[in-house]
This record gives structure tokens, C-alpha cells and sequence, in this order.
């Protein structure tokens, strides 16, 4: 007679922990850069303080949340974009060694050429009235490269004695694909997923400042309209915005790869010890 699985308690004071520890750190950062900056007089447009920001971003919370919106759903639709196109393109290369030989170099083209600049060439081509295509194209090119490299790594890292096998008994390739490849690749895919995401954020709010003054609506615009108003508070809210932003995505990827990986992969099952 079998025994049972051993049963393990959920670990609730780590769990707490690893909240708090973090928000406990920032708490103590933010109270000795409001001493420091109010002990010493510090301008608030070198520096202003916390509750300053705090005040800005109340002050022109509608105006900041329409801006992160944008931003938002730029970063999302080109993250959307970098998986399909690279996840599609990475089955492509694994299928065929000459078309990977063929066109890999490329993708390596576009992830090494700063966005900088080729974002204004984009801008004149799909033209000035249409500049959040310009952002969605420019987001997606930074993001799309780590979606592709770590899809097709994954593929061909699959076991070649079970894709033999499989073949052996005469699968298809999309069988193998499907039930072998694909699900051996997963956590590569979700790897380069989480990589993306912070990247597709950053490729937004890049191109955002390439495009210039009135072109868009996110929140690098707002920094920099902010910049040149010297309004120094309101910049330091947008900044944080974008940072709450790019955590929240990599919270919500991490939160994807554990649900996904938590029952079968080493790297999100639970050690017993």
C-alpha cells in the first residue's frame, strides 16, 4: 500500500515577509530623503521631496493616469505583437535550419540597432498623424528579439531521444512539436516573455521621447513637458509611475511562469528542504 505525499504547510511568514521587507526598505529610504532634502534646504527643482511628488501627483492625478493609460496599452499591444511574431518565427527557425541561417542575422540587426535612431525614419513613414503606430512599431522591435532567442533555444533544447522516438512511431511534426517541443520549451518562452515585457515598457517610453514635443500623449511626454516647465515634483511623479508600471508587469509575468511551471518545473517547484 502506497503512502501519501507528504503534505507541506504553506510557508505564510515568508510569504509576508517578502512583501513587507521590500515596502519596509522603501518606507525608510523615502523618510531619510524627506530629512535630508528638508534638513538641508534643497530646491525642490534639484530635488524636491516625497511629499512634494505626493502632492503633484494628486494635483494632476486625471491628467498622469490618462498618460499612463497610453503608455499602457502601447506597451501591451507591442508585447502582444513581440510574442506572436516571435514565438510564429521561432517555430519557423526550429522547423529549418536554412531559414533560421537565412534570416536569424536579421532579427540580430534589429535588436542591435538603437531605437533612437531609426525612430525618426519610422515617424516620416507611417507619417505624423499616425504616430502611436510609429510607438507600437519602435516598442515592438525591442521587445520582439528576447521572445525570439529564447523561444528557439527552448525548441531545440528538447530531448532528441523522445523526438527521435516520437518519430520512430511516426508522428508528425507537429505531434512533436506539440506534445514534445513545445511544452520543453515553455519555461524559455516564459523566460523571454518576462524579459519583454520590461523591454516593450521601455521601448514605449523611448520612442515616446524620440518623437518629440505634442506627438504623444504618454508619460515620457508629460516628463519631459514637465522638464522644460522646470516642474520638477510632477516629473517625479510621472518616474514613478512608469516605475510602478514596469513592477507591475514583471509582478504579473512572475505571477504567469509560477502558475504555469508550479506542478511539473524544477524552477518553481517547492523544495521539501
Amino acid at each position: 500500500m502506497s503512502e501519501a505525499p507528504i503534505q507541506h504547510p504553506p510557508d505564510i511568514y515568508g510569504q509576508v515577509l517578502k512583501v513587507a521587507l521590500p515596502l519596509l526598505v522603501g518606507a525608510i529610504f523615502l523618510i531619510v530623503w524627506q530629512i535630508v532634502v528638508t534638513t538641508l534646504g534643497v530646491p525642490k527643482f534639484v530635488l524636491p521631496a516625497p511629499t512634494l511628488i505626493w502632492q503633484a501627483l494628486i494635483g494632476n492625478f486625471w491628467s498622469l493616469m490618462g498618460s499612463l493609460w497610453f503608455t499602457l496599452t502601447v506597451t501591451v499591444e507591442a508585447f502582444i505583437a513581440a510574442v506572436i511574431g516571435g514565438v510564429a518565427l521561432a517555430v519557423l527557425f526550429a522547423q529549418s535550419r536554412w531559414i533560421a541561417t537565412a534570416f536569424f542575422p536579421y532579427a540580430v540587426i534589429l535588436q542591435v540597432t538603437p531605437v533612437v535612431s531609426i525612430a525618426p525614419l519610422i515617424i516620416i513613414w507611417v507619417g505624423y498623424d499616425n504616430v502611436r503606430l510609429a510607438l507600437l512599431i519602435l516598442a515592438w522591435l525591442v521587445a520582439f528579439f528576447p521572445i525570439l532567442s529564447n523561444t528557439t533555444l527552448g525548441l531545440r533544447s528538447t530531448d532528441h531521444n523522445l523526438r527521435n522516438l516520437m518519430q520512430l512511431y511516426g508522428a508528425s511534426r507537429w505531434r512533436v512539436l506539440t506534445e514534445i517541443q513545445f511544452p520543453g520549451a515553455l519555461p524559455f518562452i516564459l523566460a523571454g516573455m518576462k524579459i519583454s515585457g520590461g523591454l516593450s515598457l521601455i521601448g514605449a517610453v523611448v520612442a515616446e521621447f524620440v518623437a518629440g514635443s505634442g506627438a504623444s500623449t504618454g508619460l515620457a511626454w508629460r516628463i519631459i513637458e514637465a522638464g522644460n516647465r522646470l516642474d520638477i515634483p510632477r516629473m517625479f511623479a510621472a518616474l514613478g509611475l512608469l516605475s510602478v508600471l514596469g513592477i507591475l508587469i514583471f509582478g504579473v509575468m512572475s505571477l504567469i511562469e509560477y502558475l504555469a511551471l508550479r506542478h511539473w518545473h524544477e524552477s518553481a517547484v517547492r523544495r521539501e528542504n
